[in-house]
């Protein structure tokens, strides 16, 4: 287990979003090392997969990965507390319920962005969490659902929702279509409506509002910030990793500088690590970190090298120098 920090944790005027088969231990680390203040968030887990899979598996996560939230996926008030208690536990700053995932396959699971018509069940599971722990319980949820696109809805649920203690709701500021939409368009289709959000801030001036959905640009952030607490950013930080140097820049350190090459000899470093104490093969780190080189001479050989299963298949960590010397000259690293 991760031992929680002892000095305060920060605002949460920047964090990661939690995207499925990206957001792992290993591609938190990775991120943390860009920017040491920004929030950091698990893939959602469902609470079924706590209740009843391998709970080490699920959890466990780095020391320096801190502060870092975990995101569940349920609906069971029951099953709700005892997973919240689990992350409790396991040393995580915060709790997050999952309101927001339109896919097929979470509704068929009764949770996700379908909860957003059952507020009051939504509000008695953030009650029954709130009763058994003392970390932050949170909930990541949509400005509506379908058509239904009048401001009202959404400012209900968030009001109804708050009833059972929730004091931070992270709005992806687009509807969620529960039929007719891939996940992937769920994403894009439906229009950005942030004006929403701000509302939502105005309204429960209380309550911390988090904009998602769509922002990329650190002025945009910047502008943001002017209307609501904070901002949660998913596809370009993760493709577009080197971003979170200038987010950290721009909202918690003028000051931070670190180099490409200083990520590298740590992710080296942490690879050998991973790999003694656990057999973590180098392909399940690397993977998240193809996008380090964007926008430099040599970017696609060192996604090249680092995607290659041959190369891949075997390789000490010393492999990501070979990849890094595709960039920069080796003598100078």
């Amino acid at each position: 287990m991760s031992v929680a920090p002892a000095k305060p944790l920060p605002p949460r005027r920047l964090s990661v979003a939690p995207m499925l088969d990206w957001t792992d231990r290993h591609c938190r680390h990775f991120h943390r090392l860009l920017s040491p203040h920004a929030w950091l968030y698990t893939e959602m887990i469902t609470t079924g997969a706590l209740m009843h899979g391998d709970v080490a598996r699920h959890l466990r996560f780095n020391e320096e990965e801190h502060p870092v939230a975990l995101q569940l996926g349920g609906s069971e008030p029951e099953a709700l507390a005892r997973s919240a208690r689990l992350a409790e536990e396991w040393n995580y700053d915060e709790v997050n319920l999952n309101c927001g995932c339109p896919s097929e396959r979470v509704q068929n699971g009764a949770f996700g962005a379908c909860l957003m018509a059952e507020p009051e069940l939504v509000r008695d599971g953030i009650k029954a969490m709130q009763d058994v722990v003392s970390i932050p319980v949170t909930v990541k949820h949509r400005i509506g659902i379908d058509r239904i696109e009048d401001y009202d809805f959404v400012r209900d649920f968030v009001g109804t929702v708050a009833e059972g203690g929730a004091r931070t709701f992270i709005v992806h500021a687009r509807n969620a279509w529960l039929k007719g939409l891939s996940p992937k368009e769920n994403r894009e289709v439906p229009p950005l409506r942030y004006e929403f959000a701000w509302q939502l801030k105005r309204d429960f001036p209380q309550l911390e509002i988090i904009v998602n959905g769509g922002i990329s640009k650190t002025e945009a952030i910047v502008a943001q910030l002017e209307h609501i607490d904070g901002v949660m950013i998913g596809r370009e930080a993760y493709q577009n990793p080197w971003m979170l140097v200038e987010w950290e820049q721009a909202l918690f350190d003028a000051e931070w500088a670190p180099s490409r090459a200083d990520v590298i000899k740590a992710l080296v470093a942490y690879c050998k690590r991973e790999y003694n104490e656990h057999g973590t093969p180098l392909r399940a780190i690397v993977r998240h970190i193809l996008g380090l080189a964007n926008g430099l001479p040599g970017a696609r050989n060192f996604r090249r090298i680092l995607s290659d299963p041959k190369l891949l298949k075997d390789a000490k960590p010393e492999l990501l120098w070979t990849a890094w010397e595709q960039v920069q000259p080796s003598n100078s690293p």
